[in-house]
């Protein structure tokens, strides 16, 4: 390393210090919670997400896209659940539904009419799903999706790309399925490699299943899946008769049938995540009839929430009155905009730094662009990229601890052109720690 790298080093490492002091001092009530739940809970919190130093903020209430921390602190919130709070924290008719159903009763060990009404919205939406099933998050929604593949096909190998998310038990690093995921039998590929994963198929035909991929990565960095490596999967596994399966439990808000529909590829079964029922525990999965015709008795699907009757109307409003094709039309071209911008502000500034994703989600990068596969990160872009998430809250933007942002429908314009702002405002006050254009971290 060279006199100069180690005096940059340095300066980053000394600059970190700082704004996990200020960080520190600023939180005291949210330490003081952390350090208390670490008695109860191991690590002091039951969600890995959400653990990160010095300490994860406490939230105590949201309105709309806005969030106050048990310190006072306001922040305009782009993390957006991750994806699963596309309504905001206030949308008043998924309250006044949810509102209603509790009325009625919480848990009536019965069907209902909401769940048939619900599926039939998203039997219209998606053009993979004939059928659809519910279940209780995203991480169920694929699991019974992978069960559904391997009964109907009598094989038993899943191919999964190496970086891919499909759920707390379902998690793959860049080495392969992490310990707490599955033990199915697993075949990884490394993601956009379209020679390498059709290789792997067909060397595998007898055995393989299902292949299941996300349109884009979400942890993984909000990397897009190129179409062409789409298509390719499409063919191949339709070739040695293994099914597709779109996990699009983010994907999905991108139009109104999916990254499916914008692409028009069309899976064998897709799994769908918590939006759907306005961010309440909601997931499911669906697809093609002849599959799906297996839970008609053959395979057992139980589950005492699947059509719980806050979920159930809550979704019947969300997808039906609120998220409509036409509203996820727009959300995708203002996140199109939003990164676009954000994109040129760093441009301007001469760095390497940018933003990766599809329409409404966005993840910052601190290496060149373009990004086609997840990759180890080196202790510097680890560095910059906790130093991007405390200054940002120090500006009052929540974002993801990654630095992913995941729009919500009540962000407006101006909300936008803050959140712009304020990443060239960081651009320009750590130009100096940041990689150059066309530098690698």
């Amino acid at each position: 390393m060279s006199a100069a790298e180690m005096l940059r080093n340095s300066d980053l490492s000394s600059t970190l210090d700082e704004a996990r002091e200020r960080y520190v001092a600023a939180h005291p009530r949210s330490r003081a919670l952390h350090e208390a739940a670490r008695q109860v809970m191991p690590g002091g919190n039951t969600r890995s997400v959400l653990s990160y130093g010095p300490f994860p903020i406490a939230m105590e209430r949201g309105e709309d896209c806005r969030l106050w921390d048990v310190d006072g602190h306001g922040y305009l919130d782009l993390c957006g659940e991750y994806t699963a709070g596309l309504f905001g924290h206030s949308e008043p008719r998924i309250h006044a539904a949810v509102q209603a159903a509790m009325a009625r009763g919480l848990n009536l060990a019965a069907v209902g009419a909401a769940e048939g009404e619900l599926a039939s919205l998203l039997c219209a939406r998606f053009p993979s799903i004939d059928l659809v099933r519910f279940t209780n998050s995203g991480t169920e929604g694929n699991l019974m999706a992978l069960t559904a593949a391997r009964a109907f096909t009598g094989r038993d190998m899943i191919m999964a790309f190496r970086g891919g998310y499909h759920g707390g038990v379902l998690l793959f690093s860049l080495n392969g399925p992490a310990p707490v995921t599955v033990p199915f039998p697993f075949l990884m590929a490394d993601y956009n490699d379209t020679a390498g994963a059709v290789a792997a198929i067909r060397a595998h035909a007898d055995r393989l299943a299902a292949v299941i991929v996300e349109p884009m990565l979400g942890s993984g960095g909000c990397i897009p899946a190129r179409p062409d490596f789409l298509a390719a999967l499409r063919e191949a596994t339709r070739e040695v008769g293994a099914l597709l399966v779109f996990d699009e439990v983010m994907t999905s808000r991108m139009s109104g049938g999916g990254m499916q529909e914008q692409l028009g590829i069309t899976p064998d079964l897709t799994t769908l995540g918590k939006y759907v029922a306005g961010g309440m525990s909601f997931g499911a999965f669906g697809g093609r009839a002849e599959v799906m015709a297996l839970f008609d008795g053959r395979l057992p699907h139980a589950g005492t929430f699947n059509n719980n009757v806050l979920s159930m109307a809550a979704g019947r409003v969300a997808m039906g009155a609120i998220f409509t094709p036409e509203v996820a039309q727009a959300l995708f071209g203002r996140g199109e905009a939003m990164r676009a911008a954000l994109n040129e502000t760093l441009a301007r500034a001469g760095t390497a730094m940018h933003f990766s994703g599809i329409g409404s989600m966005a993840t910052v990068q601190f290496r060149p662009a373009p990004i086609e596969r997840p990759f180890v990160q080196t202790e510097r872009e680890e560095a910059l990229r906790e130093l991007f998430f405390l200054d940002m809250a120090a500006a009052g933007i929540y974002m993801a601890r990654r630095g992913m942002a995941a729009l919500s429908l009540p962000v407006a314009e101006a909300d936008l052109d803050r959140f712009v702002a304020t990443v060239g405002e960081f651009a320009q006050a750590r130009g100096a720690l940041l990689p150059r254009a066309g530098e690698m971290p």
